[in-house]
């Protein structure tokens, strides 16, 4: 779980801080279990068709309890406008998403002190507006998310996978470079056995060519 929150939250701050018209975007499915007492990131992220269209949108969050039918409105952006709606969740929900533009892409919400009534369905829904060059187009796109509150995280699985994958891999590395090491290692000895011998040969050469040509012949 850490793992993903991690990743999400690095999406979601990069996604805040950049103008959206200037960068890519990447829908990224939020996290479902928090933990009780801590906060939560409910991830929303909603990108357009087509990036050099300009537009602007209004972000809204409803929220159903669990076991009950009704859903609620309880929280609203709008330009530089966060609003909470509901007082189940006053002062406990900050905006995470966009800021700086009104073309909105990341609708995300944190929540302060999760509490276990905070388990149920929760539904973004983005009312953005394109504005084409004849004529502008008005779109409604609602994500949902299931949250289910406990009191200890448990790991996901994708995240213990990805440890796993991890070590895996450092010893994978550490072995190639061993081998790599050991062949290092052989190549140059026997490179240096081949010098040696040719010194030896060369040595070998001289010493008979400096031998002088009267030894060896005896007059009678």
């Amino acid at each position: 779980m850490a793992l993903g929150m991690i990743s999400f939250l690095a999406l979601c701050v990069f996604y805040s801080q950049v103008p959206q018209g200037q960068t890519g975007c990447a829908e990224v499915d939020s996290m479902t279990e928090a933990v009780a007492g801590e906060g939560f990131l409910l991830g929303c992220i909603s990108c357009k068709r087509r990036e050099e269209v300009p537009g602007s949108a209004i972000v809204d969050w409803h929220y159903k309890a669990a076991g009950t039918e009704e859903f609620v409105h309880i929280f609203q952006y709008e330009y530089n406008n966060p609003t909470i709606l509901h007082e189940d969740f006053d002062g406990r929900l900050e905006w995470h998403g966009t800021m700086g533009t009104k073309d909105v892409q990341t609708g995300s919400v944190f929540i302060h002190n999760v509490t276990y009534n905070d388990t149920g369905t929760y539904i973004c829904t983005f009312h953005r507006t394109l504005y084409l060059p004849l004529d502008e187009e008005h779109v409604v796109i609602s994500k949902e998310v299931e949250l289910t509150v406990v009191e200890n995280a448990n790991r996901e699985l994708t995240a213990v996978i990805s440890e796993i994958m991890m070590y895996v891999l450092i010893a994978v590395l550490q072995l190639w470079m061993i081998a790599v090491l050991i062949y290092c290692y052989r190549k140059i000895s026997a490179e240096n056995e081949v010098r040696e011998a040719r010194k030896a040969a060369r040595s070998q050469s001289k010493l008979v060519e400096s031998k002088d040509p009267c030894d060896g012949i005896y007059l009678e």
